[in-house]
């Protein structure tokens, strides 16, 4: 049984430089994880501490010195094998805010252009003295297999590998969602659009169903094979169908780089069966609210007037709670679970 909220974490934020945030010791529960690479194994107790610490640090992001000493002195390296602008920088940012020394290891100007094997870069991150990795990796599986090379006392954090999963990202979605809904227990939420090729999707899967929610997906079927019912989610191609009574849906980035050519017809196509407007919502509940991972295309997943209506639209939420989340990830993997 998850304890109160208030008994979980004390809070002295008198000042910016006098800022600590100890994690309290419950009686059924000690925070020990060092790494974070799947929502498939987090217990719910964890879950609720990452969401309620992630809380506190929000508070910092309102500020006008967003800085805390936390992990002053604390090497975290960014390790992006593949293209990212919201993620990088939301990690940056969090380590940043945190007093951590960042480096981001830019990988096409790294030995890995002139045939670098994982286990050497493995070694060259030990021999740097970090304390932190961050990895993102365009094939599934590489997080997993570079913890295996890494020693215990290095966080590992997936920030996407493949379509595989991106832990972190169902986090800050969880956290939006939690926001505007407090209870997420029995309440409809519809994912949209490429679930194929989504790891955002399969991590808010895994996460959400721990949370009780009901879980719709939905798009064409070269895009969600009927498989994915083996998930435990209820698997629509009618998007009339999906967001029916909805009380969150979730629009996904129609991933172009991902597909063979002829899994959809054309993007207008596309767009007239499965992509989000103002006449469409209204089949949602009357207060939906609408979320999507970025980067958005807009015209084709979603419409530009529903992205930028605060009405509906959580988006830019999202991007603000990423780096409340990734902090709360970062002191929680670095520090909390080193007492």
């Amino acid at each position: 049984m998850i304890k109160k909220e208030t008994e979980e974490i004390k809070i002295n934020i008198t000042k910016p430089e006098d800022i600590n945030i100890e994690i309290l010791e419950k009686r059924d529960f000690k925070w020990n994880k060092k790494s974070l690479l799947s929502t498939r194994d987090l217990l719910k107790e964890e879950i609720d501490l990452i969401l309620i610490t992630a809380k506190s640090f929000s508070e910092i992001l309102t500020r006008a010195v967003k800085k805390v000493p936390t992990l002053r002195g604390k090497v975290i390296i960014n390790l992006f094998y593949e293209n990212s602008t919201r993620t990088r920088s939301s990690f940056e940012l969090a380590g940043k805010y945190l007093s951590g020394d960042v480096t981001n290891f830019s990988v096409s100007t790294s030995s890995v252009k002139k045939g670098e094997t994982l286990q050497d870069t493995a070694q060259t991150l030990i021999q740097m003295g970090a304390d932190a990795v961050i990895i993102r990796h365009q094939h599934s599986g590489i997080p997993f297999q570079l913890a295996k090379l890494m020693p215990e006392n290095i966080s590992l954090i997936n920030a996407g590998d493949g379509t595989n999963e991106h832990p972190t990202q169902a986090l800050l979605d969880l956290y939006t969602i939690k926001e505007a809904l407090d209870i997420v227990s029995g309440r409809k939420i519809a994912i949209v659009g490429d679930i194929l090729h989504s790891r955002v999707a399969r991590s808010n899967i895994w996460l959400l169903q721990k949370l009780g929610m009901d879980i719709h997906v939905c798009g064409p079927p070269t895009l969600l094979p009927k498989s994915f019912s083996d998930y435990g989610v209820k698997v629509h191609w009618n998007l009339n169908d999906a967001i029916k009574d909805a009380d969150i849906v979730m629009a996904l980035r129609l991933q172009m780089e991902r597909q063979s050519k002829g899994l959809i017809p054309s993007l207008d196509e596309y767009h007239r069966l499965f992509g989000l407007d103002h006449e469409k919502i209204k089949l949602a509940k009357k207060n939906v609210k609408l979320l999507h991972p970025g980067p958005v295309n807009r015209g084709v997943e979603v419409t530009s007037e529903l992205a930028d209506d605060l009405n509906y639209s959580l988006i830019n939420k999202q991007v603000a709670n990423g780096v409340a989340v990734r902090m709360a990830l970062l002191y929680l993997l670095i520090f909390a679970a080193g007492k």
